[in-house]
């Protein structure tokens, strides 16, 4: 919320599970700074995430004005590591954060 309104505070944003609202109560949205929201975010969500689902996000991240990427982590949860990707999931989430970080500005 606090870089949505204050714009320029930081360069990019990283949100592991962000809420999009409680489970099992989609109506609930977290969502009213997302249309002030400019700065470059990259959200990171697992698959299996009671908080909401890639369709979900999706659908609200329409909503941001300023550019957005989506990381599904299958076979994942709300706490995103597991048994099965706890030794290459971090190291996938910082290169795609750094890649997403660095890219060149669309234009």
């Amino acid at each position: 919320m606090l870089a949505a309104a204050q714009p320029g505070l930081v360069d990019s944003l990283l949100l592991l599970s962000y809420p999009l609202h409680p489970p099992q109560q989609p109506a609930e949205l977290r969502t009213a700074h997302f249309p002030q929201l400019q700065t470059p975010a990259l959200f990171v969500s697992g698959a299996r995430d009671g908080f909401g689902t890639s369709d979900e996000l999706a659908a609200a991240l329409k909503m941001i004005p300023g550019p957005t990427q989506l990381l599904m982590v299958p076979g994942a949860g709300h706490e995103l590591l597991n048994k099965r990707n706890a030794v290459e999931l971090p190291a996938r989430i910082v290169t795609t954060f750094t890649a997403w970080a660095h890219r060149p500005p669309a234009g």
